[in-house]
Parts: structure tokens; C-alpha cells; sequence
């Protein structure tokens, strides 16, 4: 087995919030392929939920003053760590008090999205890659799951037309049971055009519906992982039809895990560094 390193870029993870399905998958993947031996990187947005003192988050220093331009207003990037002991995980918080401080999670608490859901979307995914390439440290893969991530296709092609620092990183999106109602509020594919989209990512992303950016994140992903039984299986369906390498959903944890770990390798092929 190739070594590798895995970078999962996560909407949420346990214990830093609740339990569901998507948060325990978050937590307990990595870690296992952690113990596997793959080198691991993860990050997830800094939602006003997430109490710094409780779980004793810091900044980092070394990352900090990064700003992104985001329709037009620089926003500043703050990058916190946390650490899950009993794994010995670091979890990298993408911050900002504008778009995360008055959210405790993806979604209010009835179902639908807060006013500024298509930036805080831009953000997110750019903030990640960000300051993945300032930490310098170039992953063979990215493993993103939950609709918050959708948007890691679209700058990894466009940071990668300005710097290669990604060429070569594969992408799977992990599909869960995670849609949220109706559509993302705003105007997502004019604040798409300031930062370089071109004619096809706006065609792919012009549907912001839950599913019409799962079928745009599945277009520029190479793999596709099925979490949990209950994804659409319109999705499952048109990956398979737009001939992307499917994993299937696996009830038993350790026997998925070590599934996916074999088809991260099927993906990345040989690795000598």
C-alpha cells in the first residue's frame, strides 16, 4: 500500500458538534486511516457552535494574515486548531465572524439556509485550499463530504491555473444524507464570475439545489464514495452514468473503511515519495 496523504475537507465532525451521521464518519474515518499510516490533514468550517474554550481551540500563528476577496470585500481567513485526543487528530477551523459566527451549524435549525449560504460556500472552499498550500504541504488526495465542500472542485481547477501547487491531487466526493430544502439564497454564480469561473463552472454550478451541486462536485471529482444508505439515488445513479469510480455503502464500519482505504489507492496509483 501506498502511504499517501489525504486531505478531507469535512462539513462537520463529533465531538465538535452533534452526532449524526455525516460528524461520525468525519471523526472516526480519518482517524483510522491515520492508523493505517496515511498522513492526514482535516478541516471544517468554525461554526458559532463550536465553543473554543471547551474544546480549547487556538489560532495559528503561522497561517495568519491571509485575507480573501469575496464579491468584491476582502475577508479575513483565520485558521484555528483543535485536537481530538483519543485519536491524536488535529482538526484544522476555517473562521471568519461574518460568515460562521452567528451559525451553529450548516443549516438553522429548521432545515433552511441563512441569507449568506452561497459565500460563506465560496469562502469555505477557498479558505481550505488556501491554507493548505501556506501550510505547504500537498495532499495525493482530497476526500470532501457534505454540501458545505462543494465548491473545493471549482478552486482546486482554479488555483491550479495560477499555481500547481494541487497537480496531480485526485478528488472523491463522499455522498451522504445531508440535502438541505430548496436553494442556496444569493446570487452564487455572479459571485462566481469575480473569481475566474469560467463558462463551464457556471453551467455546472448554475443549479443550487442540494442536488444540482452534488452532480457539479461529482462532474469534477475522479471518485465517488457512497456514505450512507440513504444518499439520492439519482446522484448514486448519475455518477455511475457519468462513469466516475463508485465505492459502494458498506454497513459494517471497519470492513468501509478498509474499503475505502484500498480505493484511495485504486485513485492515486503508485506513490515513491
Amino acid at each position: 500500500m501506498a502511504k499517501g496523504r489525504i486531505l478531507f475537507v469535512n462539513q462537520e465532525i463529533t465531538p465538535f458538534v452533534e452526532e449524526n451521521e455525516l460528524s461520525v464518519m468525519g471523526r472516526y474515518l480519518p482517524a483510522k486511516l491515520q492508523e493505517m499510516g496515511r498522513e492526514i490533514r482535516v478541516f471544517m468550517p468554525r461554526y458559532g457552535g463550536v465553543s473554543e474554550r471547551k474544546h480549547q481551540l487556538h489560532e495559528v500563528i503561522r497561517l495568519s494574515g491571509l485575507n480573501l476577496i469575496i464579491n468584491n470585500c476582502d475577508r479575513q481567513l483565520i485558521i484555528k486548531v483543535g485536537s481530538i485526543q483519543q485519536a491524536r487528530l488535529q482538526v484544522y477551523f476555517i473562521d471568519n465572524e461574518d460568515y460562521f459566527g452567528g451559525c451553529k451549524g450548516p443549516t438553522e435549525a429548521d432545515g433552511t439556509l441563512a441569507p449568506m449560504a452561497d459565500e460563506r460556500l465560496l469562502f469555505f472552499g477557498r479558505g481550505t485550499l488556501e491554507a493548505v498550500r501556506k501550510l505547504a504541504w500537498q495532499p495525493h488526495l482530497i476526500n470532501f463530504m457534505g454540501w458545505s465542500a462543494a465548491m473545493i472542485p471549482f478552486y482546486l481547477r482554479r488555483i491550479n491555473k495560477e499555481n500547481a501547487f494541487f497537480s496531480g491531487t485526485k478528488m472523491v466526493i463522499t455522498l451522504m444524507d445531508d440535502a438541505f430544502r430548496g436553494s442556496i439564497p444569493g446570487d452564487l454564480e455572479r459571485k462566481m464570475k469575480t473569481d475566474s469561473a469560467t463558462a463551464k463552472d457556471l453551467r455546472l454550478y448554475g443549479d443550487t439545489t442540494y442536488r444540482g451541486l452534488m452532480k457539479a462536485a461529482i462532474t469534477y471529482s475522479q471518485g465517488v464514495i457512497i456514505g450512507s444508505p440513504n444518499v439520492d439515488p439519482e446522484l448514486v445513479a448519475f455518477a455511475k452514468e457519468n462513469k466516475r469510480s463508485v465505492l459502494d455503502y458498506c454497513a459494517d464500519r471497519d470492513e468501509f473503511y478498509s474499503s475505502i482505504n484500498k480505493f484511495y489507492d485504486s485513485l492515486i496509483g503508485r506513490i515513491d515519495n
